[in-house]
């Protein structure tokens, strides 16, 4: 018995001196399968470019079920003059994905690549150009109408924001986001912006109430869901510690909003989504140990957050992450995209988690 329990104790010293090595982490190293509120069905890599880096993507299903995720992909770096608009698809729910094609690559840089269903069946893809000048600078959308296998010519925006607009149940399409401020003297407002024809043209209906003296930030990267009370919700990303989730309400459809208060949601950027059973789903991530990607649910409209019971998606190892989305199933599952590393020390992949909440 003495040789046994020696040669155990001599097992479990050797485990604790050789770790995994970085070589073998994974995005889902850290993640239960089971948490307070939501069970994890898996964690995997849906898009690499080796030695190249993606970014900022978002998730939607098309009309024939298929999965399109977008995203900036076949870059440089984080900062390059050459993303373009990248999607893959999955036919499968998720289990595979296809190699990527680009969507769309302006001569200068492509990001923050937003996609929704709209009520149509049209498939609108959305993104921004990084400032170099000529007839691309700007904000863009692309529409398809063939589950996003081919597209149209591109219109511009006003506004722009990583996870693009959203479908109203009033069929209009509202896009919430940064343009420039038309004095100049601050680099951008936040403007609502609304479609009436699927996305083939927009107009600006209001401007969101940045508080005076509010630094530049502060209000960024913004992302909007219909509340089941009829009215709208928008969540902004606060670029200044404590990186507390900033919020705003809508009684009117998107043009005049309520002041703005911090929640209780540590991270940043934000995506909210109403799930079929009426909770508010907000995915976000935290570029701070632990570093990951992260979800809330809001049980009362956007009132309050469950933050005591926040489900942690994936696991990372630096800062450049984040960005993540999410589309919910028929099934009642939910697939969240991100971008991250798949391996330390390698450039930024598309990773996505597949997960189911659990039941109130």
């Amino acid at each position: 018995m003495r040789t046994f329990l020696n040669l155990m104790l001599a097992l479990i010293a050797a485990a604790a001196a050789s770790p995994v090595s970085a070589a073998q982490a994974t995005p889902a190293d850290g993640v239960p399968a089971e948490q307070a509120a939501a069970r994890i069905l898996a964690v995997k890599t849906l898009c690499k470019e080796p030695g190249r880096f993606i970014g900022w993507p978002s998730i939607a299903q098309a009309p024939n079920g298929d999965l399109l995720a977008v995203f900036s992909g076949d870059r440089t770096a984080h900062v390059s003059p050459d993303g373009k608009v990248q999607l893959i698809r999955s036919s499968d729910g998720g289990e595979t994905w296809s190699a990527p094609v680009t969507v769309f690559d302006t001569p200068i840089d492509d990001r923050d690549s937003g996609i929704i269903r709209t009520a149509k069946g049209t498939m609108l893809v959305s993104w921004f150009t990084n400032p170099g000048g000529g007839e691309w600078q700007g904000h863009w959308v692309i529409r398809s109408e063939d589950n996003g296998h081919t597209w149209g010519n591109p219109v511009r925006t006003e506004v722009t924001t990583p996870h693009g607009p959203i479908q109203l149940a009033d069929g209009r399409l509202l896009f919430a986001g940064q343009r420039p401020h038309e004095s100049h003297s601050k680099t951008f407002d936040v403007a609502i912006q609304e479609s009436l024809d699927d996305g083939r043209s927009w107009r600006t209906i209001g401007t969101f109430p940045v508080p005076e003296g509010a630094r530049m930030l502060e209000y960024d990267e913004c992302h909007v869901a219909e509340r089941a009370n009829g009215g709208l919700i928008i969540l902004f990303r606060d670029c200044f510690e404590p990186h507390r989730i900033r919020q705003s309400e809508s009684a009117d459809g998107g043009k005049t909003w309520a002041a703005p208060h911090v929640t209780e949601m540590h991270g940043y950027p934000p995506h909210v989504l109403r799930l079929r059973d009426n909770r508010l789903l907000a995915v976000y991530a935290k570029r701070w140990e632990p570093f990951g990607q992260y979800a809330c649910f809001s049980r009362d409209n956007g009132a309050t957050w469950d933050v005591a019971r926040e489900v942690r998606l994936t696991a990372a190892w630096d800062s450049d992450i984040g960005y993540p989305a999410s589309v919910q199933l028929e099934d009642g599952s939910i697939w969240t995209v991100c971008y991250q590393p798949e391996r330390p020390g390698e450039t930024p992949c598309l990773v996505g988690t597949h997960w189911r909440p659990l039941e109130e």
